[in-house]
């Protein structure tokens, strides 16, 4: 139970940031501007007809309405008069955005929605590890995660609080990135896998570095998206020929870097295959990484086309998760006799 609720967390989380990164991608980041609901709903309109002010129609406390391009928020539970009062209803105070888009609101709950079952998931690691495993190191693990996702939750809401703060998404996305890492490690450490690699210490070293250098591009990533974002606002969607015309330092430094990138992984997977390490899961990282550049070229070049910026953030966090994996399994050294190509 313990193992299966690690994975089903896991896979959890990377649907979060899929559906993260479609949110991004249509603009939705504020269909829902309160938190933990939806326009003070569990489950969110879908027409602006509910948003809006009606005589003898009865509202629970919290439900939100937009008067004036602003919201009001019902202080208690009652029912309208025949003409609006004021005095029931309190200004929200978080920020004033006030549009309501439908598919934007759905959008970002169903977002929403993915974190919440990730959340009772981590819940259920926690019980499994308490009341089966009974190990201190994975009920501290597991208290971890649920602090974390946890935390994550709170910096979701912030990021909406904030009116979609750029500095706040990027602390979003690296956190969910720590949870992958933090799950895979449960994970491997839960599996008691027999060590099958052979120990390099320059492969080890390599793979720090290349993790980090994932790390960095990813928010690199995420600041030329805020750019492009800034874009979309100035000359709109269908203008995507413009959206890169005149870029930031930000774009040609994560351009770049990709090419360090690249080299150092072609350098890692050579190593691997010469030394016969045994790292079978980095035939996975070169072709991630070659869809990572291809979706980078196709939007450069192809003025954005559908879906490849998403594809490109998904498969960026999924190949931070593999070569974590791929770390941890290089800085155990195999008790056999080393042989000689391994140094």
């Amino acid at each position: 139970m313990y193992k299966k609720s690690i994975i089903v967390s896991l896979i959890l989380v990377y649907l979060v940031i899929v559906a993260g990164a479609v949110v991004r991608m249509t603009g939705s980041g504020m269909g829902c501007p309160d938190w933990p609901k939806c326009f003070g709903y569990i489950i969110p309109p879908t027409d602006a007809s509910e948003l809006q002010w009606k005589a003898e129609k009865s509202f629970e406390k919290g439900q939100v309405i937009i008067v004036e391009e602003t919201l009001r928020v019902a202080k208690t539970d009652f029912t309208t008069a025949d003409t609006f009062n004021p005095q029931n209803w309190n200004g929200y105070d978080k920020h004033d955005y006030a549009i309501f888009n439908p598919w934007h609101t759905w959008i970002e709950y169903i977002n929403r929605l993915c974190g919440a079952l990730a959340g009772i998931a981590f819940l259920v690691i926690l019980v499994a590890a308490i009341f089966k495993e009974r190990n201190r190191k994975r009920i501290l693990l597991s208290l971890l995660a649920v602090f974390m996702i946890g935390f994550q939750g709170w910096i979701g809401a912030t990021v909406v609080y904030s009116v979609l703060s750029p500095i706040r998404i990027t602390i979003h996305m690296v956190i969910a990135l720590l949870i992958v890492a933090l799950l895979i490690y449960m994970l491997y450490e839960a599996s008691n896998l027999k060590n099958r690699f052979i120990f390099s210490k320059s492969f080890k070293t390599g793979m720090l570095v290349a993790i980090v250098l994932t790390l960095i591009q990813i928010v690199l990533g995420t600041q030329v998206r805020q750019y492009i974002d800034e874009q979309v606002d100035l000359v709109g969607y269908s203008a995507k020929s413009l959206w890169l015309e005149n870029p930031e330092a930000s774009f040609y430094l994560h351009r770049s870097f990709s090419v360090i990138v690249f080299l150092l992984n072609a350098w890692l997977f050579y190593k691997n295959r010469k030394s016969v390490l045994g790292h079978k899961s980095f035939n996975w990282v070169v072709v991630l990484i070659s869809i990572e550049i291809l979706t980078g070229i196709l939007m450069y070049y192809l003025d954005f086309p559908f879906l490849t910026q998403p594809l490109h953030l998904v498969i960026a966090s999924v190949l931070f998760g593999i070569q974590f994996y791929i770390l941890l399994t290089a800085f155990k050294e195999n008790t056999k006799p080393a042989v000689a190509a391994a140094h």
